[in-house]
């Protein structure tokens, strides 16, 4: 128990460790960053799908996943205590219609632990669930006229439970505080009669820390057709809900040395009036999945994602942005050659593979950003009791590069640890 304890730790240290940037996306730029939170390393390595839960992995899609049939092998009176802890590296590709440069980002993804009690099941834990961050330029005749950076993004810290009404159906609940803040500033620079930019430049510096409440409510059904086929359906809902927003605004006078490092001279505070607390709507979320498969054996499902993300609406910034209802379509699966193999480590590994494509509900110059990704990942038993470490890799496309747009090309290389242990058991009396 406690040497799993000192895993987490150390994976966590070892994420915080490679950097906190959370992404290096232009499209953070807009609303309130890009959506981080996709899953665990387990669903994206599937194309992102959450209908499957088992008893030695926590689904953080969706809370009915924390309740469960008790295990044979524990005599049928409980399921393990499940741990979770995971992150990410990107590696990025920017292509525009006449130039292309390389960006990468790192960061923490979630941490998480679910505790059985009985036909109860409860989970809580971390997660970052929008990113921001860019530096763009804007040029005019080869001089720079605007420069842009944004740092920041929204995390989730959750409560949920689940409860196995019958057999083969389990409901749940997660209570989600969202909170963090989103900095950007924008410089317009100003030149002289023969082109030099001049000594002192004007900067905007814009803050909004953001926090609310929102409820995630999930179902999970299952059923074996025959002997060795079982149907597995999942059904999550997340209801509208607002983010409070308190916004600062300030404007300073700067200079600029030849590496482009930015010095105040001196700032003042603007009065925002009406505007300096305002709330955003979170947008409506439902997702339904089912999928088809063998019990320990193999699985493969589809699920669709819908969010109401033409509701989304920030007053304080217009940023030449709309939005659109964001969908995506996720297809998916694992393969294990055999579970409980004691000669081959290699057939008890998991193997998994999926692909997805996403509306991610950005709409600029008229041009609908999409998003492509084709994703593998392993699954290797570590240790005992059925823990696993989990690699996953993610290949895919976001934007475009028509109407003077970004085409993302990128690479993501997933970690995490999932590490199961035991806390109730029953005495028994010889």
């Amino acid at each position: 128990m406690i040497k799993k304890l000192v895993l987490v730790f150390i994976a966590i240290t070892a994420m915080q460790s490679y950097g906190q940037e959370g992404t290096a996306s232009p499209y953070s730029f807009y609303g309130i960053g890009s959506l981080k939170f996709k899953g665990t390393v387990e669903n994206r390595s599937m194309g992102g799908i959450s209908i499957y839960n088992d008893s030695i992995h926590v689904n953080l899609r969706n809370p009915a996943s924390y309740a469960g049939k008790n295990l044979d092998i524990l005599n049928n009176e409980s399921r393990p205590v499940k741990f979770t802890v995971g992150g990410t590296y990107n590696s990025t590709t920017l292509k525009s219609e006449s130039s292309k440069d390389n960006a990468s980002s790192s960061t923490f993804d979630y941490l998480a632990i679910s505790i059985p009690m009985g036909d109860f099941g409860f989970g809580f834990g971390l997660q970052p669930y929008t990113s921001v961050g860019y530096k763009l330029e804007a040029y005019n005749d080869d001089l720079i006229s605007n420069r842009f950076r944004g740092e920041g993004g929204l995390n989730k810290a959750f409560l949920g439970f689940g409860y196995q009404v019958t057999e083969g159906l389990s409901i749940g609940i997660d209570f989600q505080y969202n909170f963090g803040n989103i900095q950007n500033s924008t410089i317009e620079y100003v030149y002289d009669s023969e082109g030099n930019p001049v000594q002192y430049q004007a900067r905007e510096n814009n803050r909004s820390d953001l926090s609310g409440l929102n409820i995630n409510l999930g179902a999970s059904y299952r059923i074996m057709l025959n002997e060795k086929l079982e149907l597995i359906s999942g059904l999550t809902y997340t209801p509208e809900s607002n983010l409070s927003s308190q916004n600062q605004r300030a404007f300073s006078t700067i200079t600029t040395n030849t590496s482009g490092a930015e010095f105040a001279l001196n700032t003042i505070t603007s009065d925002l009036g009406d505007l300096k607390d305002t709330e955003l709507v979170l947008p409506s979320k439902i997702t339904f999945g089912v999928g088809i498969g063998q019990p320990r054996k193999w699985f493969v499902g589809i699920e669709s994602e819908y969010l109401k993300t033409s509701d989304f609406d920030n007053p304080l910034y217009s940023n030449g942005a709309t939005y659109e209802d964001q969908s995506a379509i996720k297809l998916g699966g694992f393969y294990i050659p055999k579970y409980n193999s004691f000669s081959s480590y290699l057939s008890r590994v998991v193997y998994r593979a999926g692909l997805h494509f996403e509306n991610t509900g950005l709409n600029i110059e008229n041009e609908s950003i999409n998003e492509f990704g084709m994703s593998f990942g392993l699954g290797l038993p570590v240790g005992s009791f059925f823990s696993n470490a989990n690699l996953g890799v993610e290949v895919g496309k976001r934007g475009t590069t028509n109407s003077n747009l970004i085409q993302e090309n990128f690479v993501n290389f997933q970690l995490s640890l999932s590490l199961n242990d035991r806390w109730f058991s029953k005495r028994k009396f010889d």
